[in-house]
């Protein structure tokens, strides 16, 4: 799934012998996987922090979690350090983090996302604006934020209710609502005023 270089386990290896506690690990996940804003990241991970369906790797002198619903788009991955003159640097690349790999049995965030980037954001780009999820609420409710144009726009009611809810919900079967989070009294981008 991915590679971790013999320099990077040693310079992990150190960084984690350098925390408070025992069994303190690594975990890796794919933040907004399969969207053009996927991030790969390696956090800390203290013993009883590993999510569920996480995945453990042991490595020299230290474990590693793999987030489940990450794996696909770890796949090619690779995690390097290299020493610099300003010291070194962990570095972690990850080809397929955004490449979208989305079927019905995806969780339903990557389901939602995967829509929102390939559906809906082109058509509200056409007037500088765009859609991001920023959760899903336990009753599978999509919480988003509207950005550029979109954001204090005068019509945001109506794009939320007539474009991005009802392509969501005709996408999304399990999805039961959407809801708007965004501050739109901020209205220096709007498309309308």
């Amino acid at each position: 799934m991915i590679e971790i270089s013999a320099s990077a386990q040693a310079y992990l290896k150190d960084l984690l012998s350098k925390q408070d506690g025992e069994d303190v690990a690594i975990r890796v996940f794919v933040a907004q996987p399969g969207t053009p804003n996927a991030e790969t990241c390696i956090a800390y991970c203290r013993a009883g922090e590993e999510q569920e369906g996480d995945v453990a790797a042991e490595f020299d002198g230290f474990r590693a979690w793999f987030e489940g619903r990450s794996e696909a788009y770890l796949v090619d991955a690779v995690v390097d350090y290299a020493e610099d003159q300003m010291g070194g640097q962990l570095t972690i690349k990850a080809p397929n983090a955004r490449i979208p790999n989305v079927n019905p049995d995806s969780p339903i965030e990557d389901r939602i996302n995967y829509v929102l980037y390939n559906e809906i954001n082109p058509g509200l780009a056409s007037h500088g604006g765009m859609v991001t999820l920023v959760e899903v609420t336990p009753d599978n409710s999509a919480v988003l934020q509207f950005g550029g144009g979109c954001q204090g726009c005068a019509a945001v009611d109506i794009t939320l209710k007539n474009s991005v809810e009802t392509t969501l919900l005709e996408r999304v079967p399990d999805l039961v609502g959407v809801m708007d989070q965004t501050d739109h009294t901020v209205t220096e981008n709007a498309y309308y005023s």
